[in-house]
């Protein structure tokens, strides 16, 4: 499987994973659907440009901190957009596991996806 869509995969069901873990806390439980389909589109987003880096730059590290990197920048938009009824915005429950399916999602694709194919002229 191509390192993008093995990211789409990994990031999708780690989202939706992310997303299901917000039944937690029982002041967001009106805006469950949202944050479910929210976490798993940003799953699905870390996991696509993380494939894609994860292509060029062929490197373990890299792609972890690039992972990261993307879930942590993807999370924070989030999190500072999306308060909860009362007003309370939840910084660290978001960017925290959205930072940590990031830096999964690097390793996933570093180790387990295809590399890109070589072409000869």
């Amino acid at each position: 499987m191509s390192k993008p869509v093995l990211g789409m995969l990994i990031g999708a069901v780690l989202g939706l994973i992310d997303g299901l873990s917000a039944y937690a806390y029982p002041g967001v439980a009106s805006m469950m659907t949202g944050i479910i389909i929210g976490s798993t589109g940003k799953g699905l987003i870390t996991g696509l440009a993380t494939g894609f880096f994860a292509n060029r730059l062929r490197s373990l590290p890299l792609g972890i901190a690039c992972g990261l990197a993307i879930g942590f920048v993807l999370s924070l938009l989030v999190a500072a957009t999306s308060p909860d009824p009362e007003g309370r915005y939840y910084y660290l429950e978001i960017i925290l596991p959205g930072s940590l399916v990031g830096a999964i999602v690097g390793y996933a694709c570093y180790r387990f996806g295809r590399p890109p194919r070589q072409t000869t002229a």
